[in-house]
């Protein structure tokens, strides 16, 4: 079986969220199963690879782009494009090019996957969504599979941009393209792909809604019986505390932990003897700090210190450093992207945050758990699907949840979890009881690949 992979990022070439690290990561573990898979990507600005084959691709005007190959990558080159500072914006906000970006890509992934001999063309997210309808249209062999990895970005653009597609005008309708009266290109994955997956089972069922469902709530449901929720995994060569090399120590248990927690508290000028809450987040509405806004007050009073790290938007960078401010040594805000720094407040901070609205499937909590660091979720999406309540009678659990989206319900959670820290023996079983979750691409892999069998043999 031949699978190739196509997405607008992907590490360790280019990264701006989650998508990449999948992107990266489940090709490698397909390989590893016996599924020969490629992947497919623009060209950014730092990828140095060499060019070779040519293709002339059709948008209103005709444009050269050249391939090239790389370790198991295929980079489409076309500078104009792709050789910027940002990969979809900058900060003034996104490309108003985006359209003819990201069409231009697709035309090119259409050429390759028809003289490529593949069996599955895999895309992900609105970049590629207007590959699946490519296919179709010129009948192509290959099956395709399109996942969503945040329903939230749609790839929207006015109707007025449709003739660069190339397209018949029956594809800009509502059976088609059209969303609202612009064109959407995550809705032509979604209509005109074989199958579709997201990356949870309980966001798979949540965005057939119309509160998390985006418009597309009525077309997600006419393809239920093709969707499909298959929960993210992590890559345990990069997120592994006995072999990480950006943390202060590595460790296998309780103890380790402490020396990592010691650190991060000495460099952030924040008391070791207070259980320590770690927040690795954009900084945005979605992500639940509206009403961490509204309750962060309640839970320094209560006890706990606090370390944020992310960037987003500037509202909250204002409140946050307001607040920091006012809790000096109880509140350490970030507001940068810094990998050493995530990699440490994983490892150092006795439980991770994740208040977030919803949640496709959140690698945060996958990744905390194996650093022994305890998750605070609200109940959505893949936080759903990989928390579960910590149950004392029982042993069970490896979290605290919360369901209602209010900055109360997020304090009683918190609360929750300040009672068990105070019985130290009860909380070091907890923490290292986390440690030995297994979240590895290894299972997930095993599951796309049986959905690609199935598509080879319906």
């Amino acid at each position: 079986m031949k699978v190739l992979f196509v997405a607008s990022e992907a590490v360790p070439h280019a990264k701006t969220g989650g998508l990449a690290d999948v992107a990266g990561a489940l090709p490698r573990y397909l390989n590893n199963i016996g599924v020969e898979t490629e992947l497919l990507m623009p060209r950014y600005k730092g990828i140095t690879v060499s060019v070779g084959e040519k293709l002339t691709v059709k948008m209103l005007d005709s444009y050269k782009v050249q391939i090239g190959r790389q370790d198991g990558f295929i980079f489409v080159d076309y500078p104009e494009f792709f050789e910027r500072e940002g990969l979809y914006g900058d900060k003034n906000g996104d490309y108003p090019d985006n359209c003819e970006r990201f069409t231009l890509f697709c035309l090119a992934a259409a050429r390759i996957i028809q003289d490529g001999g593949y069996d599955i063309v895999h895309c992900h997210d609105w970049q590629t969504g207007i590959i699946p309808l490519y296919m179709k249209h010129s009948r192509l062999k290959a099956k395709s599979i399109f996942t969503i990895h945040n329903l939230g970005y749609q790839g929207k653009f006015p109707a007025r941009k449709f003739p660069l597609l190339g397209l018949e005008k029956n594809y800009m309708s509502a059976k088609g393209l059209e969303l609202y009266g612009d064109m959407s290109f995550l809705k032509a994955g979604i209509v005109y792909a074989d199958k579709v997956t997201t990356v949870s089972r309980t966001y798979a069922h949540e965005i057939q809604s119309p509160e998390l469902g985006f418009g597309l709530d009525g077309v997600l449901r006419v393809r239920a019986n093709d969707l499909y929720g298959i929960i993210n995994g992590i890559d345990y060569s990069q997120w592994n505390p006995e072999s990480d090399s950006l943390l202060y120590a590595n460790y296998s248990d309780f103890k380790g932990k402490q020396k990592n927690k010691e650190a991060l508290c000495r460099d952030s000028c924040l008391g070791a003897d207070r259980p320590l809450i770690g927040i690795v987040s954009r900084i945005a509405g979605q992500k639940g700090f509206d009403i961490l806004m509204c309750a962060l007050d309640e839970m320094i009073r209560l006890g706990f210190n606090m370390i944020i790290l992310g960037y987003g938007e500037e509202s909250y960078h204002k409140k946050l450093e307001k607040l920091s401010t006012v809790y000096h040594g109880r509140l350490s805000v970030n507001l940068k992207f810094d990998n050493r720094l995530a990699h440490r407040i994983y490892a150092g901070s006795d439980f991770f945050l994740m208040p977030s609205l919803y949640e496709p499937c959140g690698l945060g909590q996958l990744i905390s758990l194996r650093y022994g660091t305890v998750p605070i979720v609200r109940r959505t999406g893949g936080l759903a699907d990989t928390i579960f309540e910590v149950d004392r009678a029982s042993g069970k659990g490896n979290g605290f949840l919360f369901t209602e989206y209010t900055g109360q319900a997020l304090f009683e959670a918190t609360k929750k979890a300040f009672r068990l820290f105070e019985e130290p023996e009860v909380f070091q079983k907890l923490s290292e009881t986390c440690m030995k979750y297994n979240y590895s691409w290894s299972e997930s892999a095993k599951q796309y690949r049986q959905l690609y069998s199935r598509l080879e043999n319906p």
